[in-house]
């Protein structure tokens, strides 16, 4: 078998967080007194990371590093309470998951959520599934689009790049699994459209997570 492990982006790959993010993210902006954005405008303001959304959601005029601050703490006290609320696995996510590891495959998620959120919700949701390493945004790390995270997790499992299948739904994971030398494979169940990921680089466009088990074949 040519591919031994599989990467995962964490947020529209495997879990539908979109609504949930929204909730948190806009009772954040109510209680700064700033506007709040629609469901569909966050599909654009996420996959950066959480300072990053925050930048993009407060308006031009807030845009300072104190208000930014203060945002995104309010942020975290709401998610951290509400994250799992609307959250879960999109369809077809867990029977991927089980064919995968019965294979014989190892699975590791990359993210730019926070650490501690990014563990949170693999173990909660996804906990019946042997993933590991499980990386989010951490301190001194440079989130994706950087290969840094992707090539640490190929030299912890000890598997070339070359070897991994990396699926995400936005720009930012094709981009990233072209730079780490891994099969960049975009999904359509996430928040970004079809010509974002063939315009980014990916090998493969899949519409269903069993469509994956077809590139081993």
């Amino acid at each position: 078998m040519r591919y031994k492990a599989v990467l995962f982006d964490l947020d529209g790959t495997l879990l539908n967080t979109l609504e949930d993010l929204v909730d948190s993210a806009n009772h954040a902006l109510a209680r700064m007194g700033m506007p709040v954005h629609p469901v569909d405008a966050y599909r654009y303001f996420v996959g950066d990371g959480l300072m990053t959304l925050i930048e993009r959601i407060v308006p031009d005029d807030r845009r300072n590093a104190e208000t930014i601050a203060e945002t995104a703490a309010a942020f975290r006290r709401h998610y951290i309470n509400n994250w799992h609320v609307k959250t879960r696995p999109y369809d077809g996510v867990e029977d991927l998951l089980k064919t995968l590891a019965d294979a014989g495959l190892q699975l590791a998620v990359l993210s730019n959520k926070p650490q501690d959120f990014t563990e949170l919700c693999v173990e909660k949701l996804l906990g019946d599934f042997s993933i590991y390493p499980v990386f989010g945004q951490r301190e001194g790390i440079p989130k994706k689009p950087d290969p840094a995270g992707a090539l640490e997790v190929a030299e912890i499992l000890n598997i070339a790049p070359d070897q991994f299948l990396y699926l995400g739904d936005t720009s930012i994971d094709m981009h990233t699994a072209k730079r780490a030398g891994m099969c960049a494979v975009g999904v359509l169940w996430g928040f970004r459209p079809e010509q974002e990921l063939w315009d980014s680089g990916a090998d493969h466009v899949i519409r269903a997570p069993a469509d994956l088990l077809d590139l081993f074949q």
